[in-house]
């Protein structure tokens, strides 16, 4: 009786705990990506420009200029606008960690600039577009749902 009973409530429990951890993932890419778009206007207060590559996905390029202290390029004061932690990156340069998708498949985040001072983007995420009244926006695709963005859309 006692052990049907604790295998009932362990059966409860094991979705909502499966449900939070979701949630907090989520929450932790959300804030990667709040700090990317943070680290994009930091680049653009100290130099006035945004960094050329920024428009797009977020390769490795973009994650040595932006994280980086070397002198080379846009970021030729050697400034580190951003602090990566390493789940958050690999060859291919700023990702979700392992364990946000499916398999452990990894996804670059995208960003979007407006360049043109309009005030609004326009951001494809899977197969849905949204408009954003922001001057960045940085995102990935929910695991849940491919046509739902993560990320800085407010």
């Amino acid at each position: 009786m006692v052990v049907s009973i604790i295998g009932l409530l362990a059966g409860l429990g094991f979705p909502a705990i499966s449900g939070a951890m979701k949630a907090g993932k989520k929450a932790e890419v959300a804030a990667m990506a709040e700090s990317i778009k943070t680290a994009v206007n930091a680049f653009y207060a100290e130099y006035s420009i945004y960094p050329s590559n920024a428009t797009g996905k977020t390769d490795a390029d973009f994650l040595s200029m932006i994280s980086t202290t070397t002198t080379n390029g846009e970021n030729y004061r050697g400034i580190a606008f951003l602090e990566v932690p390493p789940k958050f990156t690999n060859a291919n340069g700023l990702v979700t960690p392992k364990g946000f998708y499916p398999g452990n498949s990894q996804s670059n985040f995208s960003i979007a600039i407006d360049t043109q001072g309009v005030g609004v983007l326009t951001n494809k995420v899977g197969s849905k577009s949204y408009e954003v009244p922001a001057s960045i926006s940085v995102w990935v695709a929910d695991p849940s749902d491919p046509n739902k963005p993560v990320g800085t859309f407010k």
